[in-house]
Order: C-alpha cells, then sequence, then structure tokens
C-alpha cells in the first residue's frame, strides 16, 4: 500500500481575509473542503487540519496546520471548517 501524496498549504500573505492556498497548484482553498482530520487519519497523514484542493486537474490534499499557525484570524477560519 502506498502513501498518498500530499502537500502543505500557504498562507496568503497578500490577503485582507484569511486565505489558504494549495501547496500543489497556489490556487486559493475553499473554506468548504477544509475540515477537521481528527484522530481517524483516513489520509494516512497526521495532521490535524486536512483541505482538498477544488481546483481543475488538481484535488490536491493539503496538510493545513503550519499554515493556519501563521494566519492572523486562521482560528476563525478552522472554526467554519467541518
Amino acid at each position: 500500500m502506498t502513501q498518498p501524496e500530499h502537500y502543505h498549504a500557504i498562507a496568503s500573505e497578500s490577503s485582507a481575509v484569511p486565505t489558504l492556498l494549495c501547496g500543489h497548484c497556489r490556487s486559493p482553498l475553499s473554506r468548504g473542503r477544509i475540515f477537521h482530520h481528527g484522530e481517524q487519519h483516513l489520509y494516512g497523514i497526521s495532521c490535524h487540519t486536512v483541505a482538498l484542493c477544488s481546483a481543475d486537474d488538481c484535488g490536491a490534499l493539503n496538510c493545513c496546520d503550519a499554515a493556519l499557525e501563521r494566519l492572523e484570524g486562521g482560528d476563525d477560519l478552522i472554526s467554519k471548517a467541518s
């Protein structure tokens, strides 16, 4: 069994609204596709918050933990995550 490929989300530094970017294609990650990973580790990575990129031809799995720490208002962003 192979590990699924994943990337690390990037905190957008030029946005007035807390925004995460896909670590693969740099597209904005939709709040509706950011969620708590919990202890289930369904994707085989140890990350508390994950996001799926919705950009065409991407669909990358992103770990958001480090990026959320860098964002001012990151707690608000994650509180809206499912």
